[in-house]
This record gives structure tokens, sequence and C-alpha cells, in this order.
């Protein structure tokens, strides 16, 4: 495998924003939880992966309440065949794009399918960088975008690939 294509091998990058979570009144940002609503459009998001074929070898997953509520509720409807390596990281928390790459660029190079789940502005940011500036504006609770990458993921970047908003 050359060092800088790693073609030989599909890569699939999925960069989901959390579900809707509650308001936080009396709790801090990081301990928020997830909505009723919230719940179900995370079980949405694992159907509609299963759906399309997609099942994650690797997670990283903001150590957030909700990020990891939204990743239970996703694998939950995704069914027991699915049993990622979850990294619950703490620095997605709190990352920017670059970070958040950082983060996928430091996974395994024998991982074919990458879920992230993470917080706003930062997924929009990165779903942009391979989708298009659309991801800027749509990327409300729950939405995933699947990225087909050209490369390892240690060299997972923009321009590297390219993918679209599921739905």
């Amino acid at each position: 495998m050359s060092a800088d294509t790693g073609t030989d091998k599909s890569r699939t990058l999925l960069l989901m924003r959390h579900a809707q979570a509650e308001e936080g009144y009396g709790v801090t940002d990081y301990d928020r939880e997830l909505t009723d609503k919230g719940r179900r459009q995370a079980e949405r998001v694992g159907r509609l992966l299963s759906e399309r074929g997609y099942a994650p070898d690797h997670v990283i997953c903001s150590a957030a309440k909700r990020t990891r509520q939204t990743l239970d509720g996703v694998l939950g409807a995704m069914g027991p065949s699915v049993r990622p390596e979850i990294d619950y990281a703490e620095t997605a928390y709190l990352a920017g794009a670059d970070e958040l790459l950082e983060l996928v660029n430091q996974v395994d190079a024998d991982a074919s399918t990458v879920l992230v789940v993470g917080h706003n502005p930062t997924v929009a940011q990165v779903a942009a960088s391979f989708v298009g500036s659309e991801a800027l504006v749509a990327y409300s609770p729950a939405t995933v975008a699947a990225v087909e990458l050209e490369v390892e993921w240690l060299y997972a970047a923009p321009g590297t690939g390219a993918g679209s908003i599921l739905d």
C-alpha cells in the first residue's frame, strides 16, 4: 500500500452531530441529556446506517453525556452484530475541526469505517470540508454525513475524500 493513497482499501468516515439534547437548565453543558425526540433520532440514524450497509468498526465519541447517549441509541438500533472499538474522547468535546481530524488521523489503519459523534459547529465544519458548504447550514441534531476517503486515516484531511449528507 502506498503511504499517500491507501487505495487498496476503502475507508468510510461517518460524521454525526449528537441528537437533540435538553436545554440544560440546572446542569453543566457537558452533562446535558438527550430529549425523548433525541433518543428517537439516534435510533433512526442507527437504522439508516444499517439500511445503507454501514457498520462502524471504530468510533470516536465525545465524552459528553448527550454524545454517549446518541452513540448508545445508534448502536442499539444497529443490532448486536455491530460492536466497534469505542474511543470516548474528552478532547472531542471542545475540539475544533483540526483537532477532530487529528483524532481521526490516529485511528488504526485496519479500521474500514469510522463513526465520529460530536458537536457543532465542529462536526459541520469537518463535514463541509468533504461534502461542501451546504453542511454548514444543514447540520441539525442527528445529522450524519458519509465520506469515502481516498487515503489512510493518518492522511485524512479536507480534499482527501468526498461524500454526502445522509437522509
